[in-house]
């Protein structure tokens, strides 16, 4: 028989529909997040999605990045076009072993490999999103490229489209562009991405190991999941990075490269939060120009 969505269920509901258990206690975590106690004790996290597709997209690079066999993520107890819910991750604390585990596990899920540059995981979709943005998965063979028409320039558009960015603005972007194929290194195979790991997307679960939640899961460029870690900070970097390349060592030159990777989520943030990311996307293109 199938599970049916109540009309106007709460997160709780949505647990006891998916798990089979009566939900006995919620804590509201954000607007979209919460906390459900299930009878006997369990709890798991219970979010709601807004946009059409949202859960199906979250539920599909959560399984592609489980399938790697090398990162670790909350196991999907149910879900539906509305509501997914998964396992609870209890927290702990970041430590310079777990760093280094993230780093060799990160290694491992980028070797996995996608089809090409902007595939989407199986069963997942075209258009996405990344965070509350929207994200299209189309398939590119040369990743300067894929990555200047559907990560930058894309977002670029969003954000002169809302006034964020200005169309003069939007020249010094284009001009980065240009220059993408000799700005970006070695040629490396697309990489099986998280695609959006800041370090609010790693748990440093109770039991000492990181767990990755929230993907945003395509094909890409494996220092762009770096660049990210580096652009909103992450607890032990160092240890993450000696941990990564004790696996799959990084082209010369990836250090240089950081901004250009940053572009993408700087531009997403830019079209979500505001003026400020477009300010702070502006001053690493206009870097990126000087080399």
């Amino acid at each position: 028989m199938p599970i049916t969505k109540t009309p106007g269920e709460g997160p709780g509901a949505a647990a006891a529909r998916f798990t089979g258990r009566p939900a006995s206690g919620e804590r509201r975590l954000s607007a979209a997040l919460t906390e459900v106690t299930l009878d006997g004790g369990q709890s798991v996290m219970v979010k709601r999605g807004n946009e059409p597709g949202e859960v199906l997209a979250e539920v599909a690079g959560l399984r592609w990045l489980a399938d790697s066999g090398a990162v670790r993520v909350p196991a999907v107890r149910g879900h539906d076009s509305h509501w997914l819910v998964t396992d609870l991750i209890l927290r702990g604390r970041p430590n310079s072993d777990a760093a280094a585990d993230l780093g060799r596990a990160l290694a491992g899920l980028h070797a996995a490999d996608a089809p090409a540059f902007g595939a989407p995981p199986p069963d997942g979709l075209r258009d996405a999103y990344i965070g509350r943005a929207p994200m299209r998965n189309v398939h590119g063979g040369d990743w300067p490229e894929w990555y200047a028409e559907h990560r930058v320039l894309a977002y670029v558009r969003l954000a002169v489209n809302e006034g964020t960015v200005v169309p003069a603005e939007a020249a010094v972007f284009e001009r980065v562009c240009e220059r993408l194929p000799d700005l970006a290194g070695p040629a490396e195979p697309p990489a099986r991405l998280h695609g959006d790991l800041w370090n609010g997307n790693v748990t440093w679960g109770a039991d000492g190991r990181p767990w990755l939640i929230d993907p945003a899961a395509h094909g890409g460029h494996r220092e762009t999941d770096l660049a990210m870690l580096h652009l909103f900070g992450c607890p032990y970097l160092d240890e993450v990075l000696h941990g990564y390349e004790q696996v799959a060592p990084l082209a010369d030159g990836w250090e240089d490269r950081i901004g250009l990777h940053q572009l993408f989520p700087l531009l997403v943030h830019a079209v979500l939060f505001g003026r400020g990311y477009a300010v702070q996307a502006l001053d690493v293109a206009r870097a990126a120009l000087t080399r």
